[in-house]
């Protein structure tokens, strides 16, 4: 049974910044397990060339409010850009009438050339690959004495078990214990907190359609919309710094309909709708992508099916007055006191569950 002084559990940007934090402080003695057989979690960009990429999970940030993380970027020296919102926007309250259109109050936010999967591959690109492993599920913990011993579900469904010091959850609170076994049991109001915490975008799926040129830019458009009509209940222009003209759109049917309807129809139903807002040119995209965050297993529980009224308020990030205090610390998004859901609300979680790790030594 292999040791480690540290395990994360989880390869999104909150588990792979929890290993960067280790190692710039020369700790190597971890293992990140990850479940999926790639790293990024919520982060997940498509590629359409070997240059351009569009975010199908977290898209933006706002350098003025988030600094920390809008240091990190640049210091991991990513470009970035505006995220475009000249001209107007657009209201559609009817199928039967022409949207409204309304002057668009932006805020500056911007985005990452090439998606924010690239500030996953700088992270991995600075940490010694060879403490991350892929594929991998953990599905019990069980704590004897100073020790925990980790079982997890290997790809040819074989268990591993490793033994560590300090479990870092790098995953949201509510998969956390929803799909791994605590022996002992956690203490119930401690795990009634996890299991009542959303898992921000898990309810969610987004649209993106590909196009030649941003047509709704020469009608003085910022590709920004509100529907109460739908599918689309908001879109907004997710063209790339490289050129491509891009529309995304976040999908307002509930989780439990979209199961009802395949991907190819649904994308049918989005196009019509962007002929309605933005004219006919919008009926032929070249590429279109779907991603239903409710059907990823590894992200999303049948708790997560129902939209999140707004960001989740953070949880206790380990169990008081148990002998699984301090043992785990949660340092997923929803972790956050500040942007609890957003990527600098990893950021933020990290530096805080780190924070704690340090002091509590």
């Amino acid at each position: 049974m292999s040791s480690f002084q540290y395990i994360i559990i989880g390869g999104g940007i909150s588990g792979l910044y929890a290993a960067y934090l280790l190692e710039q402080r020369g700790i190597t003695d971890y293992l990140l397990i990850e479940a999926n057989d790639l790293l990024g979690g919520r982060l997940k960009s498509m590629p359409i060339n070997e240059k351009e990429a569009f975010d199908l999970g977290a898209t933006w940030f706002w350098p003025n409010e988030q600094i920390q993380l809008s240091n990190i970027i640049h210091d991991f020296g990513l470009t970035t850009f505006n995220q475009y919102q000249m001209g107007e926007m657009l209201i559609e309250r009817s199928q039967s009438r022409p949207p409204q259109r309304l002057q668009l109050h932006s805020s500056l936010s911007k985005r990452v050339k090439g998606g924010m999967k690239t500030l996953i591959d700088k992270v991995v690109s600075k940490l010694d690959q060879t403490h991350i492993l892929l594929s991998h599920q953990v599905i019990e913990l069980v704590q004897e004495g100073e020790h925990t011993k980790v079982y997890v579900k290997c790809p040819d469904h074989e268990i591993k078990v490793f033994s560590t010091q300090q479990i870092l959850v790098a995953i949201p609170p509510r998969l956390a214990v929803s799909t791994i076994q605590f022996t002992p049991d956690l203490p119930a109001t401690f795990k009634e907190n996890w299991l009542n915490t959303t898992t921000w975008m898990a309810p969610h799926a987004k649209y993106i359609a590909v196009y030649d040129h941003p047509f709704w830019r020469d009608q003085k458009l910022s590709g920004s919309a509100h529907s109460s009509v739908g599918p689309l209940a908001e879109v907004h222009d997710a063209s790339s710094a490289e050129g491509s003209a891009a529309l995304f759109g976040f999908i307002g049917l509930p989780a439990h309909a979209r199961k009802t309807i395949k991907d190819a129809e649904l994308a049918q139903h989005c196009r019509h709708q962007l002929v309605r807002l933005f004219g006919s040119q919008a009926a032929t995209p070249k590429s279109e992508f779907i991603k239903d965050w409710a059907k990823d297993s590894l992200i999303a529980t049948e708790d997560d099916q129902s939209p999140a009224m707004g960001h989740p308020y953070p949880p206790i990030k380990s169990p008081e007055k148990s002998i699984w205090q301090n043992k785990i610390i949660g340092i997923s998004s929803e972790f956050s006191p500040s942007y609890s859901g957003y990527l600098a609300g990893a950021i933020e979680a990290v530096t805080l569950g780190i924070q704690t790790l340090f002091l509590k030594t």
